[in-house]
């Protein structure tokens, strides 16, 4: 599932683990709701294995949204922007980098937004206090080159392009909307690093609020799945949701964390995925 396009490097992605959240999915589906969807990389392999060709991709990121929009429906504006920003760096693009980031946090552009994902340090989206993008340029590199961007780019339109509608919305009104025909897949804020509001994420969720979110969808008889807690070693990242949500529990195994090796520790992180009861693969 890695060699599926994915135009934007983004913490917290599940594209490298779709592949096996897919295993767990329904064989097909009237229309995939993401509440989260950051990157949309579960409408994206779910599009490729043909399990759904209607999706409604919602993020509380506004102008990740409006960059993803672009994506599926103006990939070549979009590319073409990116080449136009990219190649604008020339010697000194850490400066360029902080130049486009103050622009973007006066105008919430998302064509400068593309730029500041594919050079920021880890793809990690990081906000201020007032909710001003605040992370800062790999050194390292300039980013995606804007020949691979636009691969990038192009293959994520050719399987989402007219299939889908994006929104902004709070999670619990999207819930709120969906359907018996729809099946929803849920990856929050990652509760282990962020309560209600982290600057590592543009916002956070109550634990209280969400359990009762899900009470909702079960009592409607909906299908879902949730990414939630995790662990690392013998190191585990938030509680689990409660049984009377009546869910069962899937332990997939991600690898060896990047933080573990570097430590010299043969630790394995193994992340949750929770499935409701209102279906059953087996």
């Amino acid at each position: 599932m890695t060699s599926l396009p994915h135009p934007i490097q983004y913490q917290g992605s599940k594209r490298n683990l779709a592949s096996d959240i897919l295993k767990f999915l329904p064989t097909r589906v009237e229309r995939l709701v993401e509440p989260f969807s950051g990157t949309a990389a579960i409408s994206v392999a779910v599009s490729n294995k043909g399990i759904s060709q209607n999706f409604w991709i919602n993020d509380l990121n506004k102008p990740l949204v409006d960059l993803l929009e672009l994506i599926v429906e103006e990939p070549d504006e979009i590319a073409d922007a990116y080449t136009n920003i990219w190649n604008e760096q020339q010697d000194n693009s850490v400066e360029h980098f902080y130049q486009a980031r103050e622009r973007f946090n006066k105008t919430n552009n998302p064509k400068i937004f593309l730029y500041l994902l594919a050079r920021c340090v880890k793809g990690a989206v990081r906000y201020n206090s007032e909710g001003f993008f605040n992370q800062s340029p790999d050194k390292r590199r300039k980013g995606t080159q804007p020949e691979k961007m636009r691969k990038n780019i192009k293959g994520v339109s050719r399987l989402l392009k007219g299939k889908c509608i994006f929104t902004h919305l709070d999670y619990k009104n999207v819930l709120a909307e969906v359907k018996n025909s729809d099946f929803v897949y849920i990856d929050p804020p990652y509760q282990g690093v962020c309560g209600n509001r982290d600057s590592r994420y543009y916002c956070g969720i109550n634990f209280d609020d969400f359990v009762i979110a899900l009470k909702e969808l079960n009592c409607k008889e909906i299908m879902f799945a949730v990414s939630y807690d995790g662990k690392r070693g013998n190191k585990t990242f938030g509680n689990e949701l409660p049984e009377e949500l009546r869910l069962r529990k899937i332990e997939i195994e991600v690898g060896r964390s990047s933080q573990s090796t570097l430590l010299g520790r043969q630790e394995i992180t193994v992340e949750s995925l929770y499935l409701s009861s209102s279906f059953m693969k087996y």
